[in-house]
């Protein structure tokens, strides 16, 4: 029989003690789940309102873009043929092939027109597609004519909004970006703020809408953010795998939009070249990124018909190199500084060897001479030499590859953004070197770890992968003024993280007596009504000359009519009136520069039967002369397009001033000046059949 008993040994003080204790432990543990969730609630509110601020500044920034484009140009009040002569230059022979998708009786008959182009180039068959990065034209035709909007939207209002879309993701990328480094979603609305401040030298999309960069720069965004986000320590497998993903996709696209993409990429890996040198990113991490873009380009090259420039670009000798050299130096993070830092200098020649050497090979094997007008182009521009090459010069003699301006530091320290991105990169070059010389300092095995550790800490690697960055893009923008928009969107990106870290932070308060508050408050107040002040001004389109030049084009010529002249005119010759061209803006193949230079020669001092010869050997029916050209001011003496041709040719410059003595005064006078005499020798074979005040129109004789 079972019976109840008082438990003997148990004091009436132990039995209150214990009850206290389990009341403490059930209060600890009430309390534990309540901040936990307290703090992971703040969490999840506030990533939800960074989040939704993210989406409404891109939108919001890609919808001010969009209406300053609009009252700069009153594009929805012009006519159609206004709209397309404001894609200037290259612009509208990118464009051209989106109209020419869309104009296509099948989609089938319009890739062949792609595929097998015979009016970009008199005379000449070519595949678009593997010559030029036009896959986005390609894509967004195909989306307009599958979606049901063709009564409400039309094509080029399609065209130009998904630009302006693509601003949106932009923004949302640098946004992101400033975020993952600083923590907190305060430092990307700061980013978005000197993105949209700083208008002028961070986009120029809102006037060269279908300009190559402005398809590629918002996956680099991207690109960039999720490189960011990747080098964080202590991922998660399939956080790890996505973000890969990710990366690879924007890689992808990036390579797939711009030509250019090969050389931004070739800062990239050197971006990782360095970190991973200095032991301030882990080499896995950077074997991942180096495979990516190798991978991503030939994927591209795969899509471009096996492109040779693709194959035979710097940055697939160069990765390869460094996984080659990796491979060959087992033991390059061992030992002490100076033993180290012996083997770093000889990894570093055993990599530029390896490159030059796989680069060389390669341009070999394939016969590539597309991009040696680039590199002639830096050799001259960086003093290893002058160069009197026609392709070279046209290069060096235009501002926008020249040297940045002194007023861009001007404008962006207007904002305040190039104060605060200086004191930012001061602060991390600082870290960054104190962090690198520790690291070469001891390399021991056991060390090494703790040592990564550390530099985790002091300067974590996606810090150090983005200022490193900020430095490279910085030193490109400073020697090439077009270059500049890859590193002033990434400034406002580094500057507003600075400014929001909390280490940063810190050290920027022991210099707070340095703040002007007065300034500060001025520039908010100016800002606001500036932005007002762009958002009224209202402005129209008016280029009566060209408009008439086309006009008359589709009136009086044949379908089938062959065109010389500028680059830059013809490619809007090819958009407004779809005839054939002898030349055109996209520069990257050596056949085309050859021909060029020929047709160019319009504007030298050659004789009316040269000139005739050249262009008939391009099928050439008419020629349009630009006074614009033929007299021009706008260059200095040297850099007048007629200057480069009559170096080329080996003449004396017109006008005052000195000439090389090997340079001899040319046997005939300038053609461009002298066929407007109506002289007998040029009567002969060139016809005026069209003036204006800018355009004089000659129709060739078909006689030999």
């Amino acid at each position: 029989m079972m019976s109840l008993r008082q438990r003997k040994g148990i004091k009436t003080e132990d039995i209150s003690e214990d009850y206290s204790a389990q009341e403490e432990n059930v209060k600890l543990e009430d309390k534990l789940p309540s901040g936990y969730t307290s703090r992971r609630l703040w969490k999840i509110l506030s990533f939800t309102a960074g989040g939704t601020i993210a989406l409404c500044i891109g939108l919001l920034t890609s919808v001010y873009l969009a209406t300053l484009h609009e009252n700069d140009l009153w594009f929805s009040n012009i006519k159609e043929v206004e709209r397309e002569i404001s894609f200037r230059t290259e612009c509208g022979l990118y464009y051209s092939y989106y109209k020419q998708m869309l104009q296509a009786p099948t989609l089938k008959q319009g890739l062949h027109g792609l595929i097998y182009d015979n009016k970009t180039e008199s005379m000449r068959t070519i595949n678009l597609l593997e010559r030029m990065n036009i896959y986005q034209e390609v894509f967004l035709s195909i989306l307009y004519r599958a979606l049901p909007i063709q009564k409400y939207l039309e094509p080029v209002y399609f065209y130009i909004y998904t630009l302006f879309g693509l601003q949106a993701i932009y923004v949302t990328a640098l946004y992101i970006t400033s975020w993952l480094l600083s923590g907190t979603w305060l430092s990307g609305l700061l980013a978005a703020f000197w993105y949209v401040t700083n208008r002028i030298d961070t986009t120029r999309v809102e006037f060269t809408i279908p300009l190559r960069e402005n398809w590629a720069l918002p996956f680099f965004a991207i690109q960039i953010a999720a490189i960011t986000y990747f080098l964080r320590p202590n991922l998660q497998p399939l956080s790890e795998r996505l973000i890969l993903l990710a990366i690879f996709i924007s890689t992808f696209l990036f390579s797939l939009t711009w030509q250019f993409n090969q050389f931004m990429m070739l800062m990239q890996a050197l971006v990782l070249f360095i970190l991973d040198s200095l032991d301030m990113l882990p080499a896995v991490k950077a074997t991942w990124l180096y495979n990516i873009q190798i991978t991503g380009l030939l994927l591209v090259c795969t899509l471009q018909f096996f492109n040779s420039m693709i194959l035979g670009s710097l940055l697939i000798s160069f990765n390869l190199s460094v996984l080659i050299a990796r491979k060959l130096q087992k033991n390059l993070k061992t030992g002490s500084f100076f033993n180290r830092l012996g083997k770093l200098l000889l990894h570093l020649f055993m990599v530029l060897c390896l490159t030059l050497f796989l680069n060389n090979i390669i341009k070999k094997i394939l016969n590539l001479k597309s991009d040696e007008h680039i590199f002639k182009f830096l050799k001259a521009k960086f003093g290893f030499g002058a160069t009197r090459d026609f392709d070279a010069n046209l290069y060096l003699c235009e501002e926008a590859f020249g040297l940045l301006p002194f007023n861009t530091f001007e404008r962006l320290s207007d904002t305040l953004l190039f104060y605060a991105y200086i004191f930012v990169l001061s602060i991390t070059v600082i870290v960054a070197i104190a962090v690198a010389l520790h690291n070469l300092s001891d390399s021991t095995n056991q060390q090494s770890m703790s040592k990564m550790e550390k530099c985790t800490i002091e300067l974590k690697p996606e810090t150090a992968y983005n200022l490193i960055h900020t430095i490279l893009f910085g030193f490109l923008a400073l020697s090439t003024m077009r270059m500049k928009y890859l590193w002033t969107s990434h400034m406002c990106v580094f500057a507003s993280f600075g400014l929001c870290s909390p280490k940063i932070w810190e050290l920027l308060l022991k210099l707070v007596h340095l703040y002007n508050p007065k300034r500060a408050c001025l520039q908010s107040r100016t800002f606001w009504p500036g932005m007002m002040d762009e958002l009224s001004e209202l402005r129209e389109f008016y280029d009566p000359d060209t408009v008439e030049l086309m006009n008359w084009i589709n009136t009086n010529t044949p379908r089938k009519a062959v065109f010389a002249g500028s680059m830059q005119l013809l490619a809007g010759v090819k958009l407004c009136t779809g005839r054939i061209l002898t030349n055109h803006p996209h520069y990257e193949d050596k056949g085309l520069r050859e021909r060029t230079r020929a047709v160019y020669q319009i504007y030298a001092k050659r004789s009316p039967e040269e000139v005739h010869a050249l262009l008939r050997s391009f099928g050439t029916d008419y020629v349009i002369l630009e006074d614009s050209i033929c007299y021009e001011r706008r260059h200095h003496r040297g850099c007048r397009l007629r200057d480069l041709l009559d170096i080329a040719n080996g003449h004396t410059m017109d006008g005052p001033g000195e000439n090389d003595p090997d340079l001899k005064p040319a046997g005939h006078p300038r053609f461009c000046e002298e066929i407007k005499r109506n002289l007998a020798p040029y009567v002969a074979h060139f016809t005026r059949v069209f003036q204006n005040k800018t355009f004089h129109v000659y129709k060739l004789s078909k006689n030999k």
